[in-house]
């Protein structure tokens, strides 16, 4: 399997979970490293959404950059196979990137202003759930996937402060309301329950997110 091949797998599954169609490939947007350097030259994270308006502001522009070794790895070790220590990480760095890209296609269509900080929220819930259903929503498989996955997470050490904070303010709501879908349906294996739950939830704003998450 073709690494972009993975990546678009990933934007189908996702697709499909929360029942929105961008109608477009995500394989048609990925860019190599040179090109996202040129966009971009400042940072260098592994995963980037690259996002631009014309002169306009009628016309959005999206890039997404996946770092080839990523893209390696998921060529090696399709996700679909399996995850484990091999491919984890990568695998969710691809999810993130795919979760950016989606999400950012849905509201642009929808001429709906999206924050960075929306986007990281959502797609740290989109990475435990998409993480959970691969382990066939197993209840016993939550509880470590959210110590995995939230817990004492590790930062790019170049990020700003207002970066950080976003980041963390992302991964500690996320942490909230997947510990929540854990006890109000995993544990009761009311899995059609929850799907219906985090289906509204990507519909919600920010402040209904972030409100969602507090309660």
């Amino acid at each position: 399997m073709r690494a972009h091949t993975a990546l678009s797998r990933v934007q189908r599954g996702l697709e499909a979970l929360y029942r929105v169609d961008t109608g477009v490939d995500v394989h048609d947007f990925v860019i190599d490293e040179a090109a996202r350097d040129t966009f971009a030259p400042l940072r260098r994270p592994r995963e980037q959404l690259l996002v631009s308006h014309d002169s306009a502001g009628d016309e959005l522009s999206l890039a997404l950059f996946i770092a080839p070794d990523v893209l390696a790895t998921l060529h090696a070790h399709d996700p679909s196979h399996g995850l484990g220590d091999h491919n984890f990480g990568d695998f969710l760095l691809a999810v993130e990137g795919v979760s950016h890209f989606i999400y950012t296609v849905c509201c642009a269509r929808a001429e709906r202003r999206v924050s960075q900080l929306e986007l990281e929220l959502q797609a740290e819930v989109d990475k435990y759930v998409t993480c959970l259903l691969a382990s066939d929503a197993k209840p016993e498989a939550s509880e470590p996937l959210r110590r995995r996955l939230f817990r004492d997470p590790c930062y790019e050490p170049d990020l700003d402060d207002d970066e950080r904070d976003r980041y963390e303010i992302a991964n500690d709501n996320a942490d909230r309301y997947a510990a929540w879908l854990e006890g109000t349906y995993v544990a009761s294996r009311r899995i059609p329950d929850m799907l219906a739950e985090i289906r509204r939830f990507y519909r919600r704003g920010l402040s209904d997110k972030l409100a969602r998450c507090a309660a």
